[in-house]
């Protein structure tokens, strides 16, 4: 798993934040491996990336959708085929 290689074998971690974007700040400072991993050049989540809170996708507002306390964040890597 790309991800975990980033954060030594970590599945799951505590961060805290009010949006996606403050929670995956914080969890780059924990982890500053998974910056690679998860941003491009443009400081922008990459394009295979998605964002789950409660498991539900937060693609439509992005890293300003807001969190609260004991709110469960996911990290997908969408796989494409064909």
């Amino acid at each position: 798993m790309p991800l975990q290689q980033a954060t030594n074998g970590v599945k799951t971690t505590e961060v805290n934040g009010n949006t996606v974007g403050e929670c995956l700040k914080c969890l780059r400072g924990k982890f500053p491996r998974i910056e690679e991993e998860l941003f491009n050049e443009q400081g922008r989540l990459r394009s295979f990336i998605d964002i789950y809170v409660n498991g539900r996708s937060a693609s439509s507002e992005g890293l300003a959708k807001l969190v609260k306390d004991g709110d469960e964040l996911s990290i997908i890597l969408i796989i494409g085929g064909g």
